[in-house]
């Protein structure tokens, strides 16, 4: 079993909040903090330390303090003062200072952390997480809590500045009889139970996740503008928002409960510790004939001591409910992440020799029991055009989604002369892919950005950029923005430019041409937003220049609908039912009069006048 998929296990198992298994991953997330900002962590963890010491003596001062009046001790009485006013400007002073140092830290983590957690999610060689639901859970549940994870070195530094406290009253207690100190020790129900409450929260919160996110899709298709026309059209916004409230309460209703029951149990024990108090009040003024100084102190100390359990309570319950969970799901997301490629050494060739081979491949997609390809045996010889037909739903693109490894086959694997592709880093491999998907997405940079992005080393270069425009036919659209390639694209942006569907097609198809030399070139319906003609034309010139340099061993893949495109390809497959069909070049496939045969002709029917 791999890192990746222990480290899922161990969070399906729900160990979240078991302190000891919860360790090692607490102590990964607080190095990721200090290798962040070491110096910045030090000086705040000495500032809590110390802003605690002036207010856990004022119980001593004011012990001082009515001593000296009731015994008439001048001196007594101006050291008292003294003190306090020393303790309340130095606990004002270092709180401020110490705020001001956390606040910096924490805006330093928290920039670290958050693309800490953006790049491991994007690392992950394929994309399957995004497609599970149990693993979006817990993707949600961490993009949650990002806050947390900086937050957390606070809380922790507070936590520690409370005990400090704590150790300070409790001496002060010991100090007029032992017996005080039991205080202490009736607190530690408060303890365990504010610890106790945020891990049983946390579970019930994530056992009914999915309704936030439903909650908080529902919201974005009512306020955006992307779904803004049908939802008027359909007049759907009411029923919308009924949606979103039930998801809403689907979430809430548990969750009401289980802090309903666990704040009773709280409740209760702090009953307790504020009987015991009365108690210990009662004890030093009646049963030991405490002087009045005494009596102040213990009444001080007490209120005191209950503000540092509640508070120390506190923190621990966040740390054990945020931190240790946030810190398993990130560690999760770690080992998820390296697990996912960890066997992959083998290297990329330089280029094709013999080809890509499909042997007896199977998939079927993410929390589905459907095989969208079943037992797949196709043979890709380099330096040839391929293209790819079927009706809807019959496997194309996810063909192309497992070449491109986006997906690991069910079963059955996927060779590149002759070496399984899963042993060969999905990261080199892609760099060596080029092309653009009909599920495009629309980047809102610069148009030079937009494009360049296709070859992250050439993002900027405006002659590599040119060049793939011209490829993808895309100089028109470039020509009517105001500045060229240095337009910013979007119009939610300060002067950007709205750019219509088919534009943006065009510039992802331009983004998927900026790498030069690719091993094998996917075109995944990328034209479809353009006339058929110009689709022909396009692809056209692409085949002629991929067999000029057949030499190279470069594949070209080319999924489309349209058959007076598809003709041109050396290589065409006929994809039904998850199987593949037909293979053979056009003529070959028409001549056998076979479903190619009877499809084209449907097709070039519905052109005839």
């Amino acid at each position: 079993m791999s890192r990746s998929e222990e480290a899922t296990e161990a969070l399906i198992a729900d160990r979240v909040s078991d302190l000891p298994a919860a360790l090692p991953s607490l102590w990964r997330t607080f190095r990721l903090g200090y290798r962040a900002e070491p110096r910045l962590l030090m000086v705040s963890l000495g500032l809590a330390l110390l802003m605690m010491l002036p207010d856990a003596l004022l119980a001593l001062w004011l012990k001082l303090l009515v001593d000296g009046v009731v015994d008439g001790h001048r001196s007594a009485v101006m050291t008292a003062a003294i003190g306090l006013a020393v303790s309340v400007s130095a606990t004002w002073y270092l709180g401020v200072l110490s705020q001001r140092v956390q606040r910096r830290f924490r805006d330093r983590v928290a920039i670290a952390l958050e693309s800490h957690v953006a790049r491991l999610q994007a690392s992950v060689p394929t994309i399957e997480h995004h497609e599970r639901p149990e693993y979006l859970d817990r993707l949600a549940m961490l993009r949650d809590q990002v806050f947390a994870l900086d937050h957390m070195f606070m809380s922790l530094l507070s936590t520690l500045g409370w005990m400090f406290r704590l150790v300070i009253v409790a001496l002060l207690l010991g100090s007029i009889h032992p017996a005080l100190l039991l205080l202490l020790v009736v607190a530690v129900p408060a303890f365990v139970t504010s610890t106790w409450r945020p891990g049983v929260e946390r579970r019930v919160e994530e056992s009914v996740i999915a309704n936030t996110r439903l909650a908080r899709h529902l919201f974005v298709l009512g306020t955006t503008a992307a779904a803004g026309k049908e939802v008027r059209v359909t007049g759907s916004g009411v029923w919308l928002t009924t949606q979103r409230r039930d998801a809403w309460e689907r979430w809430y209703r548990p969750v009401a409960k289980v802090r309903t029951t666990t704040a009773q149990w709280h409740s209760f024990v702090w009953a307790l510790f504020g009987g015991a108090y009365v108690g210990a009040v009662v004890f030093v003024s009646a049963g030991i004939n405490g002087s009045v100084g005494q009596v102040v102190l213990v009444m001080a100390a007490g209120t005191r001591l209950a503000t540092y359990i509640g508070a120390t309570a506190g923190e621990l319950g966040f740390l054990r409910g945020f931190w240790l969970d946030s810190s398993r799901r990130l560690t999760w997301l770690e080992d998820y992440a390296l697990g996912a490629d960890e066997h992959a050494s083998t290297a990329v060739p330089e280029q094709l020799a013999v080809g890509i081979c499909f042997e007896h491949v199977s998939f079927r997609y993410p929390g589905t029991d459907r095989l969208v390809l079943d037992d797949v045996s196709l043979v890709l010889p380099a330096g040839l055009v391929m293209a790819v037909v079927g009706e809807n739903g019959a496997g194309k693109s996810t063909l192309v989604k497992l070449l491109a490894r986006m997906y690991s086959p069910t079963s059955g694997r996927i060779t590149v002369d002759g070496v399984d592709l899963a042993d060969m880093p999905a990261d080199v491999w892609r760099e060596r892919l080029a092309g653009a998907f009909q599920d495009f997405f629309r980047f809102e940079f610069t148009a030079q950005q937009t494009v360049g992005l296709g070859d992250l080393p050439q993002l900027d270069e405006r002659p590599a950029a040119r060049h793939a425009v011209e490829r993808a036919g895309a100089q028109d659209v470039v020509d009517r923005l105001a500045s060229g390639l240095d337009t910013q694209l979007g119009p939610t942006w300060y002067e950007g430019a709205e750019v219509s569907f088919g534009q943006w097609q065009k510039l992802a198809l331009a983004r998927g041409f900026m790498r030069e030399a690719p091993l094998l070139l996917i075109l995944d319906e990328p034209t479809a937003a353009l006339d058929a003609e110009t689709e022909h034309d396009l692809f056209e010139r692409f085949a002629d220049a991929a067999r000029a340099d057949s030499a190279a061993g470069r594949i070209t893949v080319l999924v489309s609908h349209r058959f007076s495109t598809v003709r041109m390809a050396d290589l065409i497959v006929v994809m039904d039912g998850a199987r593949v069909a037909e293979t053979g070049s056009h003529d070959d496939l028409m001549a056998r009069g076979g479903q190619y045969a009877e499809l084209f002709r449907i097709q070039a029917s519905a052109y005839q006048p």
